[in-house]
């Protein structure tokens, strides 16, 4: 039987949508999920915090008349469960079933689907250049973005092409104009959004040092390079290449305040060097990201923010709730940033944590090699990043 294929249950099963759930993790509730998914998939990626208690007991396991008391024996009859599955059919199964044994059950709307279409929205407060930025946050994946706008322009950084609504949304509520969309390389981990917002009239804007990999549409786009500057309003966002991560891998300062470095730094590590070489070319990479981080990202102020295209679970936020740090404070607290370069190279290639999910297929999307439609490239990004170099935090080491 196909999981998204279930009978609809005898019994009423209450849902909870996928914002409300994830509200009620922030504010420290304890959760117990029940995860109906395939052990593989679970392992992979799920949801989790320090007050979520996950059990993973695949949904087969109550296709019988008479589940199997050890199943039954995993599942705590003191408390509240929320059952969850891929897309939501086999969990309103299995919570039925759960139901009809006297279980306090209810079920995730659209399974891990819903919660991967949960994005949100934070004012970075301690951006002192002109205008607002915002950081959107994509918690399934780890996916950041920005919005930085001023004086009635704004500029998307890094946008997700599963959310091009909703930046348009916000622009029209914002009353503002989106004026520029950048990629800051070829991600291996979601599917760009910068050619679908350019569609939408909007400029969209990659970096010229990309176009190398093998970037079909190049020429229907602007190519920054280093140096480069574009206007929004009375703030600057100025183009600073960092190879590294990808040899086209490009940084934005924006209005000095904030350097938007994509996959080369973030707030809990550094970037993994092997996704477009892979492992024959990941020292060689290493070697250029650590060039990258001393000269072009480490010679910024102390007070310059660094934000990220990516967190992990390991990340902490700030007061303000982004995942933003200043110079100064990475430094002190990740050695890697103090290292000389053998000993950086040798560390990060230590304990790269599994590729991303499908990286091969999203880069070829990317590039405009593989044609996928909506839901399929939805699909495709599913599951944790995976883009930095450490499994762990490299903060506090």
């Amino acid at each position: 039987m196909n999981a998204d294929d279930f009978p609809t249950p005898d019994v009423e099963v209450e849902s909870v949508d996928p914002e409300s759930l994830k509200d009620r993790i922030d504010a420290g509730e304890d959760i117990t999920l029940l995860d109906a998914r395939m052990q593989s998939d679970y392992d992979e990626w799920r949801i989790s915090g320090d007050n979520v208690t996950s059990i993973n007991i695949p949904y087969f396991e109550f296709l019988e008349d008479d589940i199997d008391t050890e199943v039954l024996d995993q599942i705590p009859d003191d408390r509240e469960l929320t059952v969850l599955c891929a897309k939501g059919g086999a969990s309103e199964y299995v919570a039925g079933t759960l139901v009809e044994l006297g279980y306090d059950v209810d079920h995730l709307e659209d399974g891990m689907n819903g919660w991967a279409s949960i994005y949100e929205a934070v004012e970075v407060e301690r951006y002192d250049g002109e205008g607002t930025l915002i950081q959107y946050q994509r918690p399934s994946s780890g996916c950041l973005g920005y919005l930085l706008y001023d004086d009635d322009e704004a500029a998307i950084i890094d946008p997700l092409r599963a959310f091009t609504d909703r930046y348009l949304d916000d622009a029209d509520e914002l009353n503002i104009d989106l004026k520029y969309a950048f990629d800051t390389h070829v991600h291996a981990d979601h599917i760009s959004g910068v050619r679908d917002i350019d569609d939408e009239g909007v400029e969209g804007v990659i970096p010229e040092a990309a176009v190398d990999r093998g970037v079909t549409y190049a020429n229907e786009l602007t190519q920054a390079v280093d140096g480069d500057t574009f206007q929004i309003g009375d703030a600057a966002i100025e183009t600073v290449a960092t190879p590294g991560h990808t040899t086209g891998m490009t940084s934005y300062l924006l209005d000095e305040s904030l350097l938007a470095t994509g996959d080369g730094l973030f707030i809990e590590s550094v970037a993994r060097p092997d996704l477009e070489e892979g492992d024959d070319g990941a020292p060689d990479a290493a070697r250029m990201l650590y060039e990258s981080l001393q000269e072009r990202v480490l010679s910024l102020p102390d007070d310059t923010l660094i934000g990220g295209a990516h967190f992990s679970d390991a990340a902490e936020p700030a007061d303000d709730g982004t995942y933003t740090a200043p110079i100064g404070e990475l430094v002190g607290e990740m050695d890697a940033l103090t290292m000389d370069e053998d000993e950086f190279v040798n560390l990060i290639l230590s304990d790269m944590p599994p590729r991303p999910a499908n990286y091969e297929d999203i880069i070829a999307t990317n590039l405009d090699q593989n044609a996928v439609d909506d839901e399929e490239a939805f699909t495709l990004e599913l599951g944790p990043n995976n883009c930095a170099a450490s499994q762990d935090s490299l903060a506090g080491d």
